[in-house]
C-alpha cells in the first residue's frame, strides 16, 4: 500500500508540474511558435557577378588572377590577344596621315586659286580701264578726222585744194573709224557682256565669277576630305575602345570564386569567363503580416551573427510576398488563423568577422 500511495503521489506531482509548465509557456510566450515569430534568421549570401569581355572575343593570352584571390575594382583579371586590333589601328593611323596631307594640299591649291582669281580680277579691271582710255582716244581721233574731212570737202568745192588731198582726208577718216570700232570691240570682249557702268570696281565679270566658283568648289572638296578624316577619327576611337575591352578588369571589389577560361583558349564575346563574389552581402527572412507594417524598405535594422554574436547594421532593401510554404498555418494550441508571410531581404554593411555562409538573425519589434 505504501508503494501504491507513493506512485500515486508521484503521478499527481508530475501532472501538476506539467500543468504549471504549460501555464508558464502560455503566459510567458516562450513556446517554439512564439520564438519563431519574434526571432528570425537567415543564411548570409554574397551576390555573385559573372564577368565577361564586353562585345569582344579572341584568344586568352594572360590569366592574371587565381581562384579565392581578393581583387579591387579596376584590377586586371584577363587579357585577350590584341594583334589584329593593333594592326588595324596602325593601318588607320597611316590612312589618316595620308588624308591630312591631302587636305593640306587641296587646301593650299584652293587658296592659291582664290588668290589667283583676285589677282586676275584686278588685272581685268586695269585692262578695262586701259581699254576704256584707248576707246576714248580712238573716238577723239575719229571726231578729229570727221572735222578734217568736212573742212577739206568744203575747200575742194571752192577749188582751194586738190582731189588727192580730199581723198587722203577720207582715207584717214575711214582708218580712224575702223580703229575706234576695233577698240570698242576689245573693250566689249574684256567686259564679257557686262554693262559698262563707268565704275570699274563695281563690275561683275562673268569670267571672274566662274573662276571664283571653281575655287570655291575646291574648298568644298577640302571640306569633304575633312569630313572623311573625322569619320576615320571615329573609327580610330572605336578601335581603341575595342582594344581597351580586350583587357578585362574587375567591375568591383570582390573574391574570385571560379575561373571559367584558361590561357590559350578562344573566348566568345559576352561569354562569362570569371565568377566573382561581390562584397554585397544579404540574407532573407520571412515575416508574418502581423509585423510587416512595422517595417519599410530603406529602414535600418540590427543583425546578429549566430557564430560569435557579432552585430552588423543592415538595410531593408526588399519586401515582397513570400512563397506559400513560408505562410504561418493555423495551430490548435493557439487557435490562430493562417497568416501570410512576407519575404524581407536585408543587406549588411561590410563588418569584420562576418562572411557569407554565416547564419544571421534579427529580433523583430
Amino acid at each position: 500500500m505504501d508503494k501504491r500511495k507513493k506512485a500515486k503521489k508521484f503521478g499527481i506531482i508530475f501532472v501538476g508540474i506539467m500543468i504549471l509548465a504549460g501555464l508558464l509557456l502560455m503566459y510567458t510566450g516562450n513556446d517554439a511558435l512564439v520564438l519563431a515569430t519574434e526571432k528570425k534568421e537567415g543564411i548570409l549570401t554574397a551576390e555573385q557577378v559573372k564577368v565577361s569581355f564586353d562585345s569582344v572575343g579572341g584568344r586568352l593570352v594572360k590569366e592574371n588572377v587565381e581562384e579565392a584571390q581578393m581583387v579591387k575594382k579596376g584590377d586586371v583579371l584577363m587579357v585577350l590577344d590584341s594583334t589584329d586590333v593593333d594592326l588595324a589601328i596602325a593601318k588607320l593611323e597611316a590612312q589618316m596621315a595620308q588624308m591630312e596631307a591631302q587636305i593640306k594640299s587641296a587646301g593650299g591649291s584652293a587658296n592659291i586659286s582664290m588668290s589667283r582669281v583676285n589677282t586676275d580680277e584686278q588685272q581685268s579691271f586695269r585692262q578695262i580701264d586701259q581699254q576704256r582710255a584707248a576707246v576714248e582716244a580712238a573716238e577723239a581721233t575719229y571726231n578729229n578726222s570727221c572735222l578734217d574731212y568736212e573742212r577739206k570737202k568744203n575747200l575742194k568745192e571752192c577749188g582751194a585744194i586738190s582731189q588727192s588731198e580730199l581723198d587722203a582726208a577720207q582715207t584717214s577718216l575711214q582708218v580712224s573709224a575702223a580703229n575706234m570700232a576695233q577698240q570698242k570691240q576689245l573693250l566689249s570682249r574684256l567686259l564679257a557682256g557686262t554693262t559698262d557702268t563707268g565704275n570699274t570696281e563695281s563690275l561683275n565679270l562673268p569670267t571672274i565669277d566662274l573662276q571664283r566658283q571653281s575655287a570655291a568648289n575646291m574648298l568644298n572638296d577640302v571640306e569633304a576630305l575633312v569630313q572623311q578624316l573625322k569619320s576615320m577619327e571615329v573609327q580610330l576611337k572605336e578601335l581603341k575602345v575595342k582594344k581597351d575591352r580586350l583587357t578585362l578588369r574587375a567591375p568591383e571589389d570582390g573574391k574570385i570564386v571560379k575561373i571559367l577560361a584558361k590561357e590559350g583558349e578562344m573566348v566568345a564575346a559576352n561569354s562569362p569567363v570569371i565568377l566573382m563574389e561581390s562584397s554585397r552581402y544579404y540574407f532573407d527572412i520571412y515575416v508574418s503580416e502581423e509585423n510587416i507594417e512595422k517595417y519599410h524598405e530603406g529602414d535600418e535594422i540590427e543583425a546578429i551573427s549566430v557564430a560569435g554574436r557579432k552585430k552588423a547594421t543592415g538595410t531593408i532593401r526588399l519586401m515582397t510576398q513570400a512563397p506559400g510554404f513560408a505562410d504561418l498555418r493555423m495551430t490548435r494550441e493557439k487557435g490562430q488563423a493562417d497568416l501570410t508571410s512576407f519575404q524581407m531581404r536585408i543587406y549588411l554593411e561590410p563588418t569584420e568577422g562576418i562572411m557569407p555562409g554565416m547564419t544571421m538573425g534579427v529580433k523583430l519589434r
